[in-house]
């Protein structure tokens, strides 16, 4: 969960090559910067380099422009995409949901707490039911209505209110609708969903009493990025938990929507602490 991250945050990719890691860490040490955490990953498969560096600068005359043009001018002879991320920002985020709000309270709760580094632009709903609760919080709430004849005006209104928050990420709370394609494709790597899972799977009404039907013994779910395959996005994080037969199927949801607010949090918390990359469907979390 998140760790409050208070230093500066270099992420970066590449082609797999000699000097990597070399030419991060010599840069933070030639521009007086102490690195306090990092992570690499190689894969062999994708011939792809990760890294995640954080660090404080040992000069109060940090200049973050100047750093930028400065490993930009490195990462170049490496082909490495890089983004530098300051102290204390948070990620401005919509959450979209339906009715149920167990997600959806966790995630207030975390925002007014300070546990997230996420800044909660607006809700958007396809119910009224929960504005009460956003509303207490301050927040603005959008009730959009949707049928499959208004689908797509629909959409057009909530990429409007996306675009109009500035939001660079959208958490999907437990919202009971499928996402057009091309909704989809616009918020490709932008966009978090959180679903059950369960062993094995159960589509349809009322999974988790079909669970129960079938005597399961673990539960659980995962956030992934959305795509246009449906629950089938590239995975960020996931949980279960053992059941046994004297769960009952209200029991088996109590504990679903626990491990649902768990990882969806955590998911959410990796991405803002620039923890998440995405590539070829999948991902690396450090």
């Amino acid at each position: 969960m998140s760790r409050n991250t208070d230093g500066w945050i270099l992420t970066a990719q590449c082609p797999s090559q000699l000097g990597t890691v070399d030419v991060v860490t010599r840069f933070l040490k030639e521009q007086g910067c102490y690195i306090t955490e990092q992570n690499s990953f190689d894969d062999k498969h994708a011939q792809r380099f990760f890294i995640r560096t954080e660090f404080r600068p040992q000069s109060e005359s940090f200049d973050a422009a100047a750093f930028r043009d400065g490993f930009g001018a490195k990462a170049a002879a490496f082909d490495m995409t890089f983004e530098l991320t300051e102290p204390g920002y948070k990620v401005p985020v919509v959450i979209m949901v339906s009715k149920t709000d167990h997600c959806l309270n966790d995630l207030l709760y975390r925002h007014r707490t300070n546990k997230l580094a996420i800044d909660i632009r607006a809700v958007i709903s396809n119910h009224p039911d929960l504005e009460p609760l956003v509303r207490w919080h301050g927040l603005s709430y959008y009730h959009l209505p949707v049928n499959n004849e208004t689908r797509a005006e629909q959409e057009k209104k909530v990429w409007q209110v996306i675009q109009d928050s500035g939001a660079e990420l959208v958490i999907l709370a437990r919202y009971m609708q499928v996402l057009s394609d091309e909704m989809s494709k616009k918020l490709a790597g932008r966009a978090i969903n959180i679903h059950h899972s369960l062993l094995p799977g159960f589509k349809g009404a009322k999974p988790y009493h079909q669970a129960y039907a079938k005597g399961v013994k673990l539960v659980g779910a995962t956030a992934h990025f959305i795509n246009e395959e449906l629950d089938e996005g590239p995975i960020i994080s996931q949980k279960v938990e053992v059941v046994s037969h004297s769960d009952y199927a209200d029991d088996l949801i109590d504990k679903g929507r626990d491990i649902e607010r768990l990882t969806l949090a955590n998911a959410v918390s990796c991405y803002a602490e620039r923890r998440v990359f995405l590539y070829n469907n999948r991902t690396v979390v450090f």
